[in-house]
């Protein structure tokens, strides 16, 4: 009950404080900002740790080999669609021939530039895909180290309660022994001794999950001890539109280029409508006497003037539009809900330190006085102790969620490289 009086007293208090800025967050076109430059973290170590990894993680590698192949394709594009042909000729009939013609098929409709325009915004679609999952893996692994930090110290937390236990089991024994113990209360100290080596064994195999979590990101070899998160965390800077952040958004990025690409391809589209003219010359001997020749061929769009192909290029356009338009409305909500979030957390968490951590620092010792003077029956003691511990455990899952919290803000406003100090416009180039 007292643990759960003091979370939910911090969370209360913690929204209280939030929601008269979070209201005017949610209503007023300033959120927060890109042009008040985010303050870099000062833990070099985790920033290091982070490139590193990040720089290896076979995700990213294969993003970057994305890119690769699509700057390839872009080269491409733009070399010209048609090669001459060369073509030789002879016939020995009373008529001896013998000929030699090269024959060009004409752009005619500038098919290469609009197809190169296509090439183009694919790749820069590709590079801002790459963009998104480097960041998307830089913010997971930096979660990641944020639950494996709270599964060390939850880890930590289960062993100092058996601790605690078994020497109060032994205490408890003694006085059981003496008489001055009666056996209901005996049984329940080595009942909560075994349940606190039941919590231990739970703690324990969650730490493992949260192991294997960081090292599904990290290149093989990586290995415990990892750089540690700092607790004291940074209000966020006000002063910029939603818009300004979106823009950076590399999610959103690439969407816009898809559009980009599709309206390109229904210009291609419309261009392949065109006619390529081919233009041969021929030259050659005809029984000793000089032969020329010109030709120019016109194919004609009898069986298939390719006006389907228009309007599946429009419409894969229009779709293309319409998941960008949806792809912004859910960026600017995840925005807005993070900000708010990280608001509540903080002021939570700030609300802790304050008074939360100085009570817990006194509980523990002047509940072990009262019991040993009788002051304090065991079960009464039990259950506030198992309170004191719950309460520095809810305080772990608290700063847990504020870490979650404000890796969520970073990458809802694109701003997890300006936190590593990355670089000032919160993307690497290849």
């Amino acid at each position: 009950m007292y643990t759960r009086k003091l979370i939910a007293t911090l969370l209360v208090a913690g929204l209280s404080l939030s929601m008269t800025s979070l209201s005017a967050l949610a209503d007023s076109p300033a959120i927060s900002n890109n042009s008040a430059w985010l303050r870099p973290t000062d833990n070099s170590e985790l920033i290091q740790f982070v490139r590193s990894a990040v720089a290896a993680n076979p995700q990213v590698l294969a993003a970057s080999s994305a890119v690769s192949a699509s700057s390839a394709f872009k080269a491409a594009a733009a070399r010209p669609l048609y090669n001459p042909e060369l073509e030789i000729g002879g016939e020995n009939t009373d008529v001896n021939t013998r000929t030699l013609g090269i024959s060009q098929t004409l752009d005619w409709g500038g098919k290469r530039s609009a197809r190169t325009a296509v090439a183009a915004a694919d790749y820069l679609a590709v590079k801002a895909d790459y963009q998104r999952v480097r960041q998307r893996v830089t913010t997971q692994l930096l979660a990641a180290l944020a639950a494996y930090q709270t599964g060390v110290e939850r880890d930590g937390l289960a062993t100092e309660r058996v601790a605690l236990m078994q020497q109060f089991a032994e205490l408890a024994t003694q006085r059981f022994d003496a008489g001055d113990l009666s056996q209901v209360e005996y049984n329940l100290a080595t009942l909560v001794f075994a349940d606190a080596n039941i919590q231990r064994a739970t703690t324990a195999t969650a730490l493992a999950d949260t192991r294997q979590q960081v090292e599904n990101l990290i290149a093989m070899g990586g290995s415990a001890p990892w750089p540690t998160l700092d607790t004291a965390l940074p209000t966020l800077p006000a002063e910029d539109s939603p818009a300004a952040l979106l823009a950076a958004l590399p999610a959103l990025q690439t969407a816009q280029r898809r559009v980009d690409s599709a309206n390109a391809m229904v210009t291609l589209k419309k261009r392949e409508q065109g006619l390529d003219p081919t233009l041969s010359l021929t030259g050659g001997d005809e029984d000793g006497e000089s032969l020329v020749g010109l030709s120019l061929s016109i194919p004609l769009p009898v069986r298939n003037r390719f006006s389907h192909e228009v309007a599946a290029a429009s419409a894969q356009y229009r779709q293309a539009q319409q998941f960008a338009d949806d792809l912004r409305q859910r960026a600017r909500s995840r925005l807005i809900n993070a900000s708010q979030r990280y608001q509540i957390s903080l002021s939570a968490w700030q609300l802790w330190q304050q008074i939360g951590q100085a009570n817990l620092r006194q509980q523990g010792d002047q509940l072990r006085h009262l019991w040993e003077a009788n002051d304090l029956s065991t079960t009464e003691y039990l259950v506030q102790i198992g309170q004191t511990i719950d309460s520095r455990d809810n305080a772990l899952t608290l700063r847990l969620s504020l870490w979650q919290a404000w890796f969520e803000r970073l990458a809802a406003a694109a701003q997890v490289d300006q936190w590593l100090g990355n670089d000032r416009s919160g993307t690497n180039t290849l």
